[in-house]
């Protein structure tokens, strides 16, 4: 259980900021970069949330809700370094960490979003109506969120399970939004400016 009596410390002031494992970090470390795109990525989801709510689609305003917690759980697993190089990325009871399942179960709903919308003939263009145009933002802030988390990966052990949840996420966020969008996806047409 969290418990937050104080919001500042002051303990950042110098530049660092603290993990889990009590180590501190500069904050614009890669960890800590991708510890705050996957923050953003949640606020933007936030956002959706809403425009979702207003439409209304409680359903999917509630998969959304589980993503962001999902995302603090990913955060927290991002804040707890590797235990060292055999480290097998599994929770306890004080280590938060994503779980195979979690992967799964935006498999299902990618799939379920998916199964009823017509094949796509072009690139889309991230828009439509407002609530598909905020699931694309979304979308495009967790690709960079998993950009940052390949970036710390090439650089000190991540677990494998928190990547691949960025990975499909994004992919969730593309099929929700089209899902939104009932399949009448603004389409790209190249070069149709041009003349």
């Amino acid at each position: 259980m969290v418990k937050l009596n104080k919001i500042y410390t002051r303990t950042g002031d110098a530049g660092t900021t603290g993990l889990v494992d009590g180590s501190r970090r500069a904050k614009h470390d890669a960890r800590m970069v991708a510890i705050g795109e996957v923050d953003e990525a949640n606020s933007a989801l936030g956002l959706a949330v809403l425009a979702v709510a207003a439409i209304p689609a409680p359903a999917v305003a509630a998969e959304l809700a589980r993503i962001q917690n999902d995302l603090f759980d990913l955060g927290a697993d991002l804040a707890m370094p590797a235990s060292g190089p055999d480290d097998d990325f599994a929770p306890g009871a004080m280590t938060l960490r994503i779980v195979p399942g979690q992967v799964d179960w935006l498999e299902q709903a990618i799939d379920a979003h998916n199964a009823d919308l017509p094949p796509l003939t072009s690139f889309i263009l991230p828009g439509g109506s407002e609530a598909a145009a905020r699931v694309h933002l979304a979308r495009a802030i967790v690709r960079r969120a998993e950009r940052a988390g390949v970036a710390l990966a090439a650089a000190e052990p991540v677990n494998p399970a928190a990547l691949a949840y960025l990975n499909r996420l994004s992919d969730y966020c593309f099929v929700l939004a089209r899902a939104l969008n009932k399949g009448a996806d603004p389409l790209w047409v190249p070069g149709a400016s041009r003349s």
